[in-house]
């Protein structure tokens, strides 16, 4: 569905910058781990977004990808420009749940293959984070797992524009959390983005530009990691 705004041209409303960034010490992969294995009690800040339109539910699960490498990364995807549903976006690589998946998890892997072409034996899944609903209707799992390096991806041209990996640092540290406002069909909408600067497949300079579910997501991800 084609946006009735600019998100990057939108004012900032705020930036989080007095709130901590996450050491070095708590984004290790056996910290993450350990995280997940013993949950705190915590609340995710952001489940839900006011719907854009009435449509019926749809169950959709996404990989939330830490790279191993010295400092961990995450696995992140731009969507190409022609889809129905977020064109253009950044997105964790993921989908809607078909029948014959046995769970949350098991559709995350299944997508994140057929998108980016991400082998499973690369994948150690960590956990589930609590569901996010999406203003499109979509009620998201997003799945968090450790991606062993060596792996490597073959997008989908249909469904990925590019592929391309953000250091779990930068996105944990509230000072690049910036908050936006604006209305739509009568409604005012909140949302984060988390801009970064990268390079593309072939190596040119290129801003992402992160935000919506996808950084609302990870701004969870920080409340879960930081409880």
């Amino acid at each position: 569905m084609a946006l009735s705004f600019d998100p990057q041209q939108l004012p900032i409303v705020g930036i989080d910058d007095h709130l901590p960034a996450l050491t070095a010490e708590v984004l290790r992969s056996a910290a993450v781990r350990q995280r997940f294995l013993m949950p705190p009690v915590w609340t995710p800040e952001i489940k839900k977004e006011p719907r854009f339109f009435e449509r019926t539910p749809a169950h959709a699960s996404v990989l939330v990808g830490l790279v191993e490498h010295d400092e961990l990364t995450v696995l992140l995807t731009q969507r190409t420009d022609h889809l129905n549903d977020h064109p253009g976006q950044i997105s964790f690589a993921g989908g809607r749940a078909e029948e014959s998946d046995g769970d949350a998890a098991a559709t995350a892997l299944r997508e994140a293959h057929e998108e980016i072409g991400l082998e499973e034996s690369f994948v150690d899944v960590l956990g589930a984070m609590p569901t996010y609903t999406t203003g499109t209707g979509f009620i998201v799992t997003p799945i968090v797992a450790l991606v062993r390096p060596g792996f490597t991806v073959q997008p989908d041209p249909f469904e990925v524009a590019d592929v391309f990996e953000v250091p779990l640092s930068f996105l944990m540290n509230p000072a690049h959390h910036r908050r936006h406002a604006v209305e739509v069909n009568g409604a005012s909408r909140e949302f984060y983005s988390m801009p970064w600067d990268g390079v593309d497949a072939q190596g040119r300079p290129k801003r992402f530009f992160i935000w919506g579910a996808t950084a609302a997501m990870l701004r969870n991800l920080y409340r879960f990691l930081a409880a």
